[in-house]
C-alpha cells in the first residue's frame, strides 16, 4: 500500500483588477456600473429573452457584492481616521 502525498495548499486568492476598482471607485458610480449593460439586455426578445434574465440575476448579484465590498473600505476608512493616527 502506497502512502498518499497531501495535496500542496492553494495559494492565497487575489484579486486585483477587483481590489483597484473597489479602492478607486466613487460609491455613487458604482451602481450605475452595469447600466449600459441592463439597458442592451432589455432589448432581447424570444429565446435571447431568458438568457437575458439569467444575466440580470448575475448582475444584480454582481451590484450587491460590490456594494458590500464598498461598505467594508467605508468601514476600514473610518477605522482607521477613528484611531487618531497614534502609533
Amino acid at each position: 500500500m502506497s502512502e498518499q502525498t497531501p495535496p500542496e495548499p492553494l495559494p492565497a486568492p487575489s484579486y486585483p483588477l477587483l481590489e483597484a476598482f473597489v479602492e478607486t471607485i466613487p460609491a455613487d458610480e458604482a451602481a450605475t456600473v452595469f447600466a449600459d449593460v441592463r439597458e442592451a439586455l432589455e432589448g432581447l426578445k424570444g429565446p435571447r429573452a431568458e438568457q437575458a434574465r439569467k444575466v440580470r440575476v448575475a448582475l444584480d448579484t454582481a451590484d450587491e457584492l460590490i456594494q458590500l465590498l464598498l461598505n467594508v473600505r467605508s468601514e476600514l476608512e473610518a477605522e482607521k481616521g477613528g484611531r487618531g493616527g497614534g502609533r
